[in-house]
């Protein structure tokens, strides 16, 4: 208690040097660097929650200096310390109602939006990957699909971090239990690669990091339609030709005979064998 008291003093004395006086501009850059040292320190003394309020008030300050750098660094750290603040809370499994979480999200948005309007499109994909990442670890995917796909939407100048990303977002979708989004967003990623990936000369075939980005959104993309099992009706042409293709084929490589041997076990409702075929290929 005594340390939440001195806290909200010197917190308070800070503060008051930013009231606008009778002939007197309050020093917002002095207002800005003492909050950061408070923040130090209380992050020092494990007090995630108020450093992360010391990092707001300096944000306010940065944005009032019209520095904009200096206010999305302030929103990324208080971001950090409320998420580090959350964390603590559901490893003690005490009670709570999210503010801290929700804190957290909001400083990032915030943060996402000062770099977009800097043209720093690539600091703002990491902190949405960062976002995503947190939530997914939480066991919140649902709310961690719209940050993931925020970042790709961000790196469209990066197609292997753009890819990166959409993977994580099919991820969280299968996590969901939308198996229908996951393909789509799959089916994406194989297109993206297509059309984006560095080809051999001559040719239509991706290499390197694309190929196997390829495999492994096919593997998925085989995986999800046994499981969905669409009627024909309903079956997209590209789908259609994928399953064709692993039903019909000659297969030579010891990869495309584990998928071939993969629909044979699902006709035959072997589900056993599948999930030792699924761990195998992944």
């Amino acid at each position: 208690m005594a340390a939440e008291g001195d806290f909200l003093t010197r917190y308070r004395a800070v503060s008051n040097k930013l009231k606008k006086r009778f002939l007197r501009k309050p020093n917002v850059a002095e207002a800005s660097e003492q909050f950061g040292q408070l923040a130090k320190e209380l992050k020092q003394q494990d007090c995630p929650q108020y450093a992360a309020f010391c990092n707001l008030a300096m944000a306010r300050c940065e944005q009032t200096l019209f520095n904009a750098p200096g206010e999305a660094l302030a929103l990324t750290d208080a971001a950090r310390l409320f998420l580090a603040s959350e964390q603590e809370t559901r490893a003690l499994r005490a009670p709570g109602f999210d503010e801290n979480m929700q804190a957290a999200m909001n400083c990032y948005s915030f943060a996402i939006k000062v770099y977009i309007e800097m043209n720093q499109p690539v600091m703002a994909a990491s902190l949405s990957l960062e976002l995503g990442n947190a939530l997914k670890e939480m066991n919140r995917p649902g709310e961690a699909i719209v940050h993931f796909q925020r970042a790709a939407e961000l790196q469209i100048q990066t197609p292997i971090e753009a890819l990166l990303s959409l993977w994580e977002m099919a991820s969280c979708k299968i996590l969901t239990r939308d198996h229908d989004g996951a393909l789509a967003v799959l089916s994406e990623m194989q297109h993206m690669c297509q059309e984006r990936g560095l080809q051999l000369p001559g040719t239509n075939t991706p290499v390197g990091a694309y190929m196997d980005i390829i495999a492994k959104c096919e593997i998925s993309r085989v995986l999800l339609l046994m499981l969905l099992e669409p009627p024909p009706q309903k079956l997209l042409p590209e789908h259609a030709q994928t399953l064709e293709r692993y039903a019909w084929e000659s297969f030579d490589s010891h990869s495309q005979g584990k998928t071939f041997e993969q629909c044979l076990e699902n006709q035959e409702k072997d589900t056993e064998s599948l999930k030792a075929l699924q761990t195998e290929l992944w």
